[in-house]
């Protein structure tokens, strides 16, 4: 008779023989490993990487029970590797990250330009699963560990973007890295799919955003019983006019919904949902299941941003407001006039009075206007609502008739301020993110305490609470080169939670659900403004887990 082989290499007769005697009480085995103890067996499978464990996890049911305990907590592992081969680059991080028991509940790939995208996506699937859940992009520079040496880099991919009349950015000039930075989490009690922002084929023109939040929605409903999920991570297009996108999301989610991401680059993805449609933009949307199993705890996710703006001058209301459009890009000219003034100024006459009071002294890279936009919003069939939001447009050049800015959604009567990169500004908004997440390591409102290698500590109401993770999407015009100084934006993270797993990115555009007090706070018109699109700024996501409370 032909033994039929298990995924553990063990035949299946013997397996239900072992485990005949073991559920008869007779203390039998024929698989001795079985006679060291439960405890011993589940330090040794807690050892294993992920690969051998899942084949370990399908031994038999004792086995398995074992590893449901080995897994029990959330876990979120990444690496990063610069070497120039893509399939030794794939090799590298996926041994570092599944160099532990671990079941991929989603990943994120972030590669540099200079790799096929396609490629890496397809090597991850075929090395993670067709049913995991993976955006695969490519971003500005990435933020992690080596792979090989374990040491902590921000990264920049060194390179200048040029756009096609077809909205694609490809590379002009590349002197930089190539690399890879894989992040893979596992998250029980949480479901995560990849939910595509889309467009139909047949009707380019059109971006079905009325449709991505109901998926999302229906979505979430379906696993959670409500509508809004705990929150999500939103990649957007290269040629995607994220900001109707993200004030219908702002607009439909809970205030409790976090929502990060990169504004804009290539993607690719892979989830449950499958449509004849081209891809814009694509969420990977994360919902508490109402059906977690027992003995599960609850994640947590906490969001503090470090703004890289200062405001500079008056306020000014638009006046004149033209739109212009060249393939995908458009250009908005305008002329404006002081708040509670009738003089109207030209581009010109602003620029002259911005650059006098900001001096000599100061060197800034971007100078943006800071638009707040009052607009109706509705999602559906719902109520119309009137909503305010603060939007950031790029000043481009002024002259003796018109102001211009890239973008398009200014009206009439808008009021905006001016603001400049500010890399003091940066540096003392970083300090400021380092004492939030002190606080939340030591206590606050949370009793949050830092999960290393030795395991977490215990907080004094005897509530343990775990950060297991965290990732950054910070702007690509930030780094070693902005502030002059390396590894700023990763040192809020790595100097409150050391030995705990965290990634990055850095961004062509900063997605952060929030309010624009961070921009200014003086500003009364700005107090209920929402701003969900940030520039020279970074956007910390900090994990983190609590247990369920002992049975008495």
């Amino acid at each position: 008779m032909t033994r039929r082989k298990n995924p553990a290499g063990g035949s299946a007769t013997g397996d239900k023989r072992t485990e005949a005697g073991r559920e008869s009480g007779s203390g039998a085995s024929t698989n001795e490993i079985d006679l060291i103890g439960e405890d011993l067996l589940q330090n040794i499978l807690s050892r294993l990487p992920a690969l051998t464990f899942a084949s370990a996890a399908c031994v038999s049911r004792t086995w398995s029970s074992l590893c449901n305990r080995v897994l029990s907590r959330p876990k979120l592992s990444s690496a990063f590797s610069l070497h120039p081969n893509p399939d030794v680059a794939v090799e590298e991080v996926v041994n570092k990250v599944l160099s532990e028991p671990l079941r991929p509940d989603f990943a994120i790939v972030c590669i540099s330009p200079a790799f096929s995208l396609q490629q890496i996506h397809q090597l991850i699937i075929q090395k993670l699963g067709s049913a995991t859940p993976i955006v695969t992009y490519e971003s500005m520079g990435i933020i992690g560990r080596n792979a090989i040496t374990d040491e902590l880099k921000e990264i920049d991919w060194d390179m200048t973007m040029e756009e096609d009349c077809m909205g694609q950015f490809e590379p002009s000039s590349f002197s930089g890295f190539q690399g890879i930075l894989l992040v893979v989490g596992f998250v029980p009690g949480l479901k995560v799919d990849a939910i595509p922002l889309s467009r139909p084929i047949e009707d380019p023109g059109i971006v079905l955003v009325d449709e991505f939040v109901r998926d999302i929605k229906e979505y979430t409903a379906s696993v959670s019983g409500c509508t809004s999920p705990a929150g999500m991570i939103m990649f957007g297009g290269p040629s995607t006019n994220m900001k109707p996108v993200m004030d219908k999301l702002d607009y439909s989610m809970s205030a409790g919904t976090f929502i990060v991401g990169d504004e804009s680059g290539r993607f690719l993805h892979r989830g449950s949902r499958r449509r004849k449609c081209n891809s814009l933009g694509v969420a990977l949307v994360f919902v508490r299941d109402r059906n977690k199993p027992h003995g599960i705890g609850d994640i947590d996710f906490h969001v503090t941003v470090s703004t890289g703006l200062s405001p500079i001058g008056q306020t000014f209301k638009a006046a004149a407001v033209k739109e212009r459009r060249h393939c995908e890009d458009c250009t908005t000219w305008l002329t404006a006039r002081r708040q509670d003034l009738h003089d109207i100024l030209d581009g010109e006459t602003m620029l002259a009075d911005i650059n006098d009071e900001i001096g000599d002294n100061i060197e800034y890279a971007g100078l943006y206007i800071g638009v707040t936009k009052r607009r109706k919003n509705s999602v559906g069939l719902e109520k119309v609502r009137w909503v305010t939001s603060l939007a950031f447009h790029e000043v481009t050049r002024g002259d003796e008739q018109y102001l211009y800015v890239n973008g398009s959604g200014i009206k009439t009567g808008d009021s905006f301020r001016f603001y400049y990169s500010d890399s003091s500004a940066a540096a003392s908004s970083c300090s400021n993110v380092s004492e939030n997440l002190r606080r939340l390591k030591e206590g606050g409102d949370d009793r949050v305490v830092c999960k290393n290698a030795t395991g977490g500590a215990v907080a004094s109401d005897g509530n343990k609470k775990e950060v297991f993770g965290g990732m950054i999407f910070a702007c690509s015009g930030r780094g070693e080169s902005f502030f002059g100084r390396s590894n700023v934006d990763s040192s809020p993270f790595s100097d409150n939670f050391p030995g705990v797993p965290f990634s990055g990115t850095f961004c062509c555009g900063e997605i952060c659900r929030g309010s624009s007090s961070l921009y200014s706070r003086e500003a009364q018109e700005q107090s209920d403004a929402q701003c969900c699109l940030h520039v020279y700024s970074s956007c910390y996501l900090v994990m983190s887990y609590t247990p369920p409370l002992p049975e008495p």
